[in-house]
Formats: C-alpha cells, structure tokens, sequence
C-alpha cells in the first residue's frame, strides 16, 4: 500500500533473517537489516526517517514498548510514527503498558499524538477466546504520532 502511494524508500528492520529475506523477495525495499527492536540500536543515525512505522510487533512477547525512544531517535522533527497493537486478552497488560509510555513522551513534549483509533476487525483470531464477540476477528489500535520539533534556543 505504501508502495502503491508514491513511497518508494523503504527501508526495513526484522529480528528473523528469514522475514527478511520475505522482505526482499518483494522488491519494495532499499535497504533491509537484521535488528531485534528493543534490544538493540537501530541501524540508522538520529533523525533520518520522515516516517516510521512499527505493524504487528507491538504486543505481548514480541516488541517492548521501551522501543519507543529508539523510534523517535531516528525520526527527523515534524517525522510520524505510526505504530499498531491487538486489545485482545491475552495482549491487555501489554496494551496498557504501552499507552503508559506514549502518554509519557508526550506529555515530555517528545511527541503530539494525532490519532488513536480503535479497529474492530483488526486480525483474525487463532482462538475462541481471543475472537472479538464471537466474529473470528480480534481489535487493534493504530497510533499515530509527530515527533515535536526540538526548541529553538534564543542566543544571548
């Protein structure tokens, strides 16, 4: 979709070798490096993306929400960040560790939340349990954030 709506440098992270070669057989990216997000820096200098997106990453035993400064490191002032996570069960402490973490960056002033909004078909469920209502469906949330300039100090 990304592709299909004039962004044509891509680059991309992935924990497992084998998703990246995934990635690479599309031929949608430049560049594609191995990283487990969380617990290690990105491959990328300060302030080098106008946007970031995390996408089904974000959840319980996968991607840490202390990730989110790391993000915001690499995107420029006035950059997005779109990030996504499931309100399943079995993701509900996560989910609400994570809100806790966004709503600290930006009342730091690190960023300006733009949109939160829920989706209610968000995946399919691999479990009863899981399934929104009993529609085979699980909800998400999409998270979309600017980083905030960084103040302009008068001389003197």
């Amino acid at each position: 979709q990304l592709h299909r709506r004039g962004f044509r440098c891509l680059h991309g992270v992935d924990g497992s070798a084998g998703m990246l070669e995934q990635a690479r057989s599309t031929g949608l990216y430049q560049e594609l490096r191995l990283c487990v997000l969380g617990t290690e820096p990105l491959p990328a200098p300060a302030e080098h993306y106008d946007a970031v997106t995390v996408v089904g990453a974000l959840g319980e035993g996968q991607v840490p929400s202390t990730v989110l400064p790391e993000l915001l490191r690499v995107t420029k002032p006035g950059g997005l960040l779109c990030l996504t996570t499931r309100s399943n069960p079995s993701n509900r402490r996560y989910k609400a560790e994570l809100e806790a973490v966004l709503g600290q960056l930006e009342r730091s002033g690190a960023w300006q939340k733009l949109l939160a909004q829920e989706v209610e078909y968000w995946e399919r469920a691999t479990t009863e349990e899981e399934s929104t209502q009993g529609t085979g469906y699980i909800s998400g949330v999409v998270y979309i954030y600017q980083k905030c300039p960084v103040p302009h100090l008068e001389e003197g």
